[in-house]
């Protein structure tokens, strides 16, 4: 996945836009703000097709998110990425902090945030599609599972083979769990190593820089 997958991203209130963010010029903006009108208020998700690109809408208690992603970018890792942001723009401004704030007001605060949010998801990109994978792979396990159930009871079938195909229902999430338990363990791996390695930058630069100082490491004079 690449840098330019995601275009624009922004963050409204009703029809108003309180943050956005992008770092390309084009008609994107213009072109969101006109679907935004049109909207439903009604919790739900909603997608729409121009030029290539794909505009993913996420509309939650009033609240309206969304993302312009090359048409190339999977909808489920564009919902994830509006999930992301929508959980941490509750977390900082839940509680009526947003119910009063004008237009654009948030831009300074909130737009880098979403600028993380969209390198966090290009950056893991592969680890979210399996895990989404999983995800779908169990929930449609779910569901043939209570589809066999609800025709399992209509026809009076043996609790014995209902309480198997509970079974297997609980090992599939069980497994779901150990992977997505696996995934966030290799990626804190992963954020910890780079860290390592900045702050060895960090104290090789000092290092260089007192030896160039004190011409070597003897410092009294």
């Amino acid at each position: 996945m690449g840098q330019e997958s995601f275009i624009y991203s922004f963050v409204a209130r009703g029809t108003t836009v309180l943050a956005e963010y992008t770092e390309f010029t084009g008609n994107f903006p213009a072109i969101a703000a006109q679907c935004l009108q049109k909207l439903s208020s009604t919790n739900n998700k909603f997608t729409y097709n121009c030029d290539h690109h794909i505009f993913n809408f996420l509309v939650e208690d009033g609240y309206a998110y969304c993302v312009v992603a090359k048409e190339s970018v999977g909808k489920q890792i564009s919902i994830e990425l509006l999930e992301r942001i929508k959980a941490d723009f509750r977390k900082r401004y839940g509680g009526g902090k947003a119910d009063t704030a004008v237009a654009k007001s948030l831009n300074k605060d909130f737009g880098p945030k979403m600028k993380e949010h969209m390198q966090y998801i290009i950056d893991h990109a592969d680890e979210i599609d399996k895990l989404l994978k999983v995800k779908a792979q169990v929930s449609e396990v779910k569901s043939i599972m209570l589809v066999n159930i609800d025709k399992t009871i209509e026809r009076g079938a043996n609790l014995t083979v209902l309480n198997d195909k509970a079974e297997d229902l609980r090992d599939s999430a069980q497994e779901f769990k150990k992977r997505g338990t696996q995934l966030q363990r290799k990626m804190w791996y992963q954020n910890m190593k780079i860290k390592l390695v900045v702050l060895g930058i960090i104290l090789l630069l000092i290092l260089i820089i007192w030896l160039s100082v004190c011409r070597g490491f003897n410092c009294a004079n």
